[in-house]
């Protein structure tokens, strides 16, 4: 005659279990507050925005969406994430987030809180050019400004060497339903080598700017426009990748535009989906 199965584990030692989990966690959190101690000693960043690293953050969260199972939500699993970087961020060099509240006020506010925690500072701005000069006028502070639509050109105040630039796009990780799915770009000072440049953004002046020319660049590349009644043009932000510049210009030339002037006025990771059957898509 085969045994009884075991008993199932009691209530009390399955809670014994979470609370001895919960502290190794608070445990390992402390263990990196202190690392990044020492890593202030070495790097000295108190000072300056150099503490950013868009390229090393987009690569965390990718890892962190690969690996992922279980019941945790994965916007929760995120957002746990994105305060820890944030907030320990904060810590080596302090920094303010400057939001463009035009698009929205609680979307911003939302993708602000997601994305940076309520340690750092926030600070609202009723449009994208008073956050982005906000930002030029500080040591290491942040800017977030709508990524698919604007007012004014404010990237034009990012054409000019030693201006901050755009840096990351967030959310890192796109779906349907993200809790703060508002498309925002990042604005900041950062050191080039830990800039990510998989997605070039490049300030266009064109001259002839219309309907048909709209069209013909809207299967190259992601465009915010803002017409430009002086030139009977517009300014244009394109998002595209590296070397995709030559074939836009064409394409505006082709359409009957003329190309006034271009700039690079930043970069950042490509756009990471999560489809609704939960395989990351890059």
């Amino acid at each position: 005659m085969s045994a009884p199965p075991p008993a199932p584990p009691s209530l009390e030692i399955l809670r014994q279990e979470i609370d001895a989990i919960d502290e190794q966690v608070h445990r390992l959190l402390m263990a990196r507050g202190d690392i990044i101690d020492r890593l202030i000693k070495v790097k000295q960043t108190q000072e300056v925005g150099s503490a950013f690293r868009p390229a090393r953050e987009a690569d965390m969260m990718r890892r962190l969406v690969q690996r992922h199972r279980g019941i945790l939500p994965l916007d929760t699993v995120e957002s746990i994430w994105r305060v820890i970087i944030s907030t320990f961020t904060y810590v080596q060099a302090p920094f303010s987030v400057h939001a463009d509240i035009s698009p929205g006020e609680s979307a911003m506010r939302d993708s602000a809180r997601f994305h940076f925690g309520f340690t750092v500072p926030y600070v609202a701005h009723f449009s994208a050019l008073a956050a982005v000069e906000a930002v030029a006028g500080s040591k290491g502070d942040l800017a977030l400004v709508s990524a698919v639509s604007s007012r004014n050109p404010w990237w034009l105040a990012l054409e000019p060497q030693g201006t901050p630039k755009i840096i990351a796009r967030l959310p890192f990780i796109e779906r349907a339903d993200h809790p703060a799915a508002l498309p925002v770009f990042v604005v900041s000072r950062t050191a080039d080598s830990a800039r990510v440049t998989e997605v070039e953004m490049w300030s266009v002046r064109v001259s002839g700017w219309n309907a048909e020319t709209a069209r013909a660049l809207s299967p190259l590349a992601e465009i915010v426009a803002v017409p430009d009644t002086a030139f009977d043009g517009a300014a244009l932000l394109v998002s595209l990748a590296p070397d995709r510049l030559p074939r836009i210009k064409s394409a505006l030339i082709e359409a009957g535009a003329s190309v006034r002037s271009t700039a690079l006025v930043g970069s950042h990771a490509t756009r990471y989906t999560v489809p609704p059957n939960g395989i990351a898509l890059s």
